[in-house]
């Protein structure tokens, strides 16, 4: 299999080439991208050598070819926007996992799923953002989308093998997406107030980047991964529920009207979904070791809190109210974890801004990918004034 991999330089990127490299004969790296850490994405090409690099600025790509070009590599270096969608869309590739993180990595992504690829989707906000122009180019093009979230692709391997995205047919009665908790799951109210960005993005159970780590305190990576579900799957928003799980142990489970709840465990790696997905539907070595249930011990449930948790709930109201609700609400955190990691906003005052843009932001359908991108525009822009008066009265 050929494989592009954009946000090669992340964690999923990382993991992803932890994978292939264990398997030489069955992978060959097309392309990487990564945005401005030149000398590890050189470090990747070195080990890869693959017939393209995509970096963000003109400057970065300068300074990586100069590093290729003393290795003795003829690989082509690109940068910009433009050339994350044409390395996505390559004829060469098969498979394009899809990890650069936030709004940026919806217009590559999409490139890939109009050009009919394998896309190994890591990247929530093509979901999210766009979830219906999407799926619809999925569709058209042929496709094959396999998701690499943990919970996601816990679901798929746990969904019935011929599952059309009618669960009434397929037997399904809900869909069980587990959270760990994060780092607050017993954290008081005062506690929570005082968070600071080092505390938030100390993760208990797995290794991510600082935004999905900030995600995953405030819950709302759950929030949305719910919406990913409901396009993923065609699963309304009453049909999928939270379960707090602090072991990362279940990954996610399938409730069916037979009274069977199917469930994929295994240790928090995300090595053990990239791998699925790149094998799919075979198994190969991911380099994940083997779970050891006796170690485990227990397993906890409880329920979410959305008191302690509004972002989830938050993403819940977004996902009812359906057209550029999940866009905007999208939009608005990214704003508000950058302005927390920032220290220009408390941990609580996350919700607060997102909640505040979604009251602002009028509603609207989203028919297209222009429409999907002003929405995005728009939740940015508003969010970004209600914080600059927020920073005002505090000054």
């Amino acid at each position: 299999m050929k494989l592009t991999v954009l946000g090669a330089t992340g964690s999923i990127g990382a993991s992803t080439l932890d994978v292939v490299a264990r398997h030489p004969d069955r992978f060959e790296v097309v392309a990487l991208t990564g945005h401005n850490q030149v000398e590890l994405l050189a470090a990747q090409c070195r080990q890869f050598r693959p017939a393209y690099a995509v970096v963000g600025s003109a400057a970065a790509a300068r300074q990586l070819s100069g590093l290729l070009k003393d290795a003795g590599l003829r690989t082509e270096v690109l940068h910009g926007a433009d050339a994350l969608v044409q390395v996505a869309g390559l004829p060469e590739a098969d498979a394009v996992m899809a990890a650069i993180v936030g709004a940026a990595g919806l217009p590559p992504t999409l490139a890939a799923a109009r050009a009919g690829k394998r896309v190994l989707l890591a990247n929530k906000e093509a979901l999210v953002m766009a979830g219906a122009v999407f799926m619809s180019e999925v569709r058209r093009a042929g496709a094959v989308l396999l998701p690499i979230d943990s919970e996601h692709n816990a679901v798929f391997q746990s969904m019935p093998y011929d599952y059309s995205g009618d669960m009434a047919r397929g037997g399904v009665r809900r869909i069980l997406l587990t959270a760990s908790g994060g780092p607050f799951l017993d954290a008081t109210p005062d506690a929570l107030a005082r968070v600071t960005p080092e505390q938030a993005v100390a993760h208990p159970n797995w290794v991510m980047g600082r935004k999905i780590s900030v995600d995953s305190a405030t819950m709302m990576n759950k929030g949305l991964e719910v919406i990913e579900a409901h396009w993923l799957f065609n699963a309304p928003a009453e049909r999928i529920e939270v379960v707090i799980h602090p072991q990362s142990v279940i990954h996610s489970l399938v409730d069916y009207e037979d009274g069977s709840v199917l469930a994929q465990l295994g240790n928090p790696d995300m090595r053990t979904p990239i791998a699925h997905a790149l094998a799919w539907p075979q198994r190969i070595d991911s380099g994940v070791a083997q779970l050891d249930l006796f170690a485990v011990g227990r397993l906890d449930f409880e329920r979410p809190d959305l008191e302690r948790f509004p972002c989830l709930d938050l993403a819940y109201r977004a996902l009812r109210a359906g057209g550029n609700g999940a866009a905007v609400l999208n939009a608005a955190n990214e704003v508000a974890v950058a302005a927390f990691l920032d220290r220009r906003l408390p941990f609580l005052g996350i919700a607060r801004l997102i909640a505040a843009t979604l009251d602002a932001v009028p509603q609207a359908a989203l028919p297209d990918l222009a429409a999907v991108l002003e929405a995005d525009r728009q939740g940015r822009t508003t969010a970004s004034e209600i914080l600059a008066r927020l920073d005002c009265a505090a000054a």
